[in-house]
């Protein structure tokens, strides 16, 4: 039962990967995380357009 109360998370190294691909911090990554959730593209997407607008 405790399985099923778990929730999905990205791991710091994947965190760490994605914010050293993108240009983006850490921080912004999880904030990104938490509004699209997992899927690599669109954290990419958001991350790179994120990027674009600073």
């Amino acid at each position: 039962m405790a399985d099923a109360q778990k929730q999905p998370q990205m791991s710091p190294r994947e965190i760490e990967a994605l914010a050293r691909e993108t240009g983006c911090t850490e921080s912004q990554i999880r904030e990104i995380v938490s509004l699209v959730g997992f899927d690599r593209a669109s954290i990419l997407r958001e991350a790179r357009s994120l990027r674009q607008s600073n």
